[in-house]
């Protein structure tokens, strides 16, 4: 797993443009004043026992908005998935979040935030900022809480007039007055803010800056549209809008003509900008050092690409234009070449990122660290944990240090690396504070080639590609090692342990079934389609209640768990079926059960007039005022 974990991979994700002919026909219009050298670069690219406990916290929580945190994941010790029920747009909203670089070492401390905004193709699994550049491992060594709103496909972060294509955009809300409380209150961060975005997340930054004056410190655009409401620009945007997930731009904000449109424009907002820090960059669509020429001089093979770079570049040559007639300072950055495309703006993350520390009142570089000792010698067998970020640091029971690609844990228990989702788990289990205690080994392959895991002293993480990471612990982690752990009949651990809902006792999903704990009937296994029909009555909180066994094989390859309410049998012949305690389980006990006279259940019991029945493979038994009958 090691560093591959940390970085997720990168999704097949378009770019942020539309593909489209009408801003192709714009692109070859434009594209000549380009080449011809009216425009001057200012600056130039470089080249290229039992519930687990909630989540360590913050626990789900309200804020004064009403919105909710109703979900927590982890994704590595500093990268966090919260899930927000938004009251304005009445759905949850993800909201992904790197952590500052030193919020393990310094626990009692808060940060500055930088807030990224994504392009018009968002999608609603992962911001394009940790999917298509290394802002993950990049972000590491700033002490900065980074935000990043996930979803908003061609939304322009903004508060909608209506609905249109399944969504409620109500972003400016939730960005301004919803989500801040939470993030103030319950993870460590301040009200000193930046915000940066590229193209529609580009246009948003200066937007959202103007709207909401004094709200952030910093606000960058790397190739945003930054004069929504000139010539053929709005007409632009919903042509774009329509290609990125079928909107209609009039939901946004009405007809062009109308006043929102103006409302939501960098241009005419500019003013408002005054004493905000302000960093304007584009390409010129030119072919750059991240293109594949396309046989044309100065045209490369990304054509929507290089259209939407050249209007980015003439709306941005005009907002600065407005800022500089306005005495507004700004920082403008004309590219000599590129397109609209994830490369360029990685680039132009890092060119900002001096002038963002500085607004933020944070040092740009990271402070120098040492490693020493015994986290010296497990850093040289490991290096994919790359650079320290922090010097050691005391933790309960022992000692730690952070690198860029997980921790180091030290203690008399010996020292070792924890990182990616399995280190994101135990953070969620708050580390070395938590009931997993301190890590008792590295993390190991599995002999199958799938999983790997952490050992703690209380405990285990496994991880594989599929079911990702969860802890085993206690009376589960007991009969789960005793069944042979992942070669055993359950397979791999697929959920986190939970409190069952409605009666004492926990439950953890496996590939193959579930491991129920309850203190009167300890632990046991429920699988396959014995599982399947227990579901389909209900679980704990049905008839049969917990399970008191795992299963048990009977003849004819025939298996069944007992619990508390009775039996569940399955046989190939008959498949899976339920019966209860009481006079007919009594009476099928006394003629041998499946291996007597009536052979396997084959149904489930029903009623019939005067009483009930229940089928058999080779009979039936009925219950009629209490007495039992077996036929034939």
């Amino acid at each position: 797993m090691a560093k591959t974990m940390q970085l997720r991979k990168a999704d097949s994700r378009r770019i942020s443009s539309g593909r489209t002919r009408v801003l192709a026909a714009i692109a070859a219009g434009l594209v000549l004043p380009l080449a011809g050298g009216t425009v001057v670069a200012v600056a130039s690219a470089a080249p290229a026992v039992h519930a687990a406990p909630a989540a360590a916290a913050p626990a789900p929580t309200q804020a004064p908005s009403g919105a909710v945190v109703s979900s927590v994941n982890w994704l590595s010790d500093r990268r966090v998935a919260l899930w927000v029920d938004s009251p304005s747009m009445a759905t949850p909203i993800q909201v992904q979040m790197l952590l500052a670089r030193d919020w393990n070492k310094d626990p009692q401390a808060v940060f500055p935030s930088v807030w990224m905004l994504d392009g018009l193709r968002a999608t609603d699994q992962e911001s394009g900022w940790t999917a298509e550049t290394d802002a993950e491992s990049w972000f590491a060594d700033k002490n900065v809480n980074v935000i990043l709103p996930v979803g908003g496909q061609s939304s322009f972060y903004s508060d909608w007039a209506d609905q249109d294509n399944g969504k409620n955009y109500q972003w400016e809300t939730f960005l301004t007055k919803e989500l801040p409380p939470i993030l103030e209150r319950d993870w460590r961060t301040n009200q000193t803010r930046a915000v940066a975005g590229l193209s529609m997340g580009g246009t948003a930054a200066m937007t959202l800056a103007a709207r909401n004056p004094g709200f952030f410190k910093f606000a960058g655009s790397f190739s945003g549209i930054l004069a929504t409401t000139t010539l053929g620009m709005p007409q632009a945007i919903a042509y774009a809008m329509q290609d990125a997930g079928g909107f209609d731009a009039t939901a946004m904000w009405g007809a062009p003509t109308s006043d929102a449109w103006a409302q939501h424009d960098p241009y005419v907002l500019a003013e408002k900008l005054k004493g905000t820090s302000l960093y304007v960059s584009s390409g010129s669509g030119l072919t750059g050092a991240y293109d594949q020429p396309s046989g044309i001089p100065g045209v490369s093979t990304n054509y929507a690409g290089m259209g939407l770079e050249i209007l980015a570049r003439l709306t941005s040559q005009t907002f600065a234009t407005k800022l500089n007639k306005l005495g507004i300072p700004a920082s403008i950055n004309y590219r000599p070449s590129g397109t609209h495309s994830w490369p360029y703006w990685q680039f132009e993350l890092k060119q900002a990122w001096p002038q963002m520390a500085s607004a933020l009142g944070v040092p740009a570089d990271k402070p120098a660290c040492t490693i020493a000792g015994g986290f010296a010698d497990v850093h040289s067998g490991n290096n994919w944990l790359a650079d320290c970020l922090t010097d050691s640091y005391a933790v309960t029971g022992g000692s730690a240090q952070d690198f860029r690609f997980g921790r180091i844990f030290s203690s008399n228990l010996g020292t070792f690396p924890v990182a990616g989702a399995i280190g994101g788990v135990y953070q969620g289990y708050k580390a070395a504070d938590g009931i997993l205690g301190l890590p008792t080994s590295g993390e190991i392959g599995v002999a199958d080639g799938r999983g790997r895991f952490n050992s703690f002293q209380n405990g285990m993480i496994y991880w594989t590609p599929q079911t990702k990471a969860h802890a085993v612990r206690g009376a589960i982690l007991g009969e789960w090692a005793a069944q042979g752990y992942e070669g055993g009949p359950l397979g791999y651990p697929a959920a986190d342990e939970v409190q069952t809902p409605s009666k004492p006792g926990a439950v953890q999903g496996f590939e193959i079934g579930a491991m129920y704990y309850s203190e009167a009937n300890g632990t046991h296994a429920v699988q396959g389609k014995i599982m399947d029909k227990y579901a389909g009555l209900g679980f704990e909180n049905g008839a049969l209640g917990f399970p008191k066994t795992s299963e048990i094989s009977v003849k004819d390859g025939g298996r069944f768990n007992q619990f508390e309410g009775g039996n569940i049998y399955w046989s190939p012949a008959t498949g899976a079926w339920a019966i209860e305690n009481g006079p007919i389980f009594d009476a099928w006990k006394s003629v041998g059960y499946e291996g007597g006279r009536l052979g396997f259940v084959t149904s489930d019991q029903f009623p019939i007039d005067g009483g009930v029945q229940q089928n058999f493979q080779f009979g039936w038994i009925t219950v009629k005022n209490g007495q039992a009958q077996i036929f034939p």
